[in-house]
């Protein structure tokens, strides 16, 4: 686990090839059943993630957004059975900076280490800074992401 000012990062070994936990990520539609945070509700549109550019959208529940809201998840990052990165935003606006990477690193042919991360390194707006106190997502609940992550493969 490493936490510091723009991002926190937790891994675990999952007892699971890659690719079968990237067919799980690169699908919205467990998208909620994965969220520690409890924010992701649905999803509202599930086609699957393929490549870089792709943008999906996500029905959401937050305090800090005074409720129900959606956001548009722009892909920046995309290797097939190794990495899957978005950045995040409130719907039809652009990107304000943070993202989510979900990194997989074969261990053998049957448990892969993955690693999540939620930096936010590259927001900028004062305002957006004033507003949201990051991170918005805590360790324990990144933690709790990976746990289901292990929990939908193993299921």
């Amino acid at each position: 686990m490493t936490t510091t000012d723009t991002h926190v990062t937790v891994s675990r070994t999952i007892d699971a090839p890659a690719k079968d936990l990237f067919e799980v990520l690169s699908n919205p539609e467990h998208h909620a059943a994965l969220d520690g945070s409890g924010f992701v509700r649905s999803d509202e549109k599930t086609d699957r993630i393929t490549a870089t550019g792709q943008v999906f959208r996500m029905n959401m529940v937050g305090e800090h957004m005074g409720g129900e809201y959606q956001t548009d998840n722009t892909v920046t990052g995309y290797r097939e059975n190794h990495l899957l990165v978005w950045q995040t935003a409130p719907a039809d606006t652009p990107p304000p900076g943070w993202e989510w990477k979900w990194e997989l690193e074969a261990q053998d042919a049957g448990s892969t280490l993955v690693r999540l991360t939620y930096d936010w390194a590259k927001v900028t707006d004062k305002a957006l800074l004033a507003k949201v106190s990051f991170p918005l997502v805590s360790e324990n609940q990144l933690e709790d992401s990976l746990n289901a992550l292990a929990e939908q493969v193993a299921g």
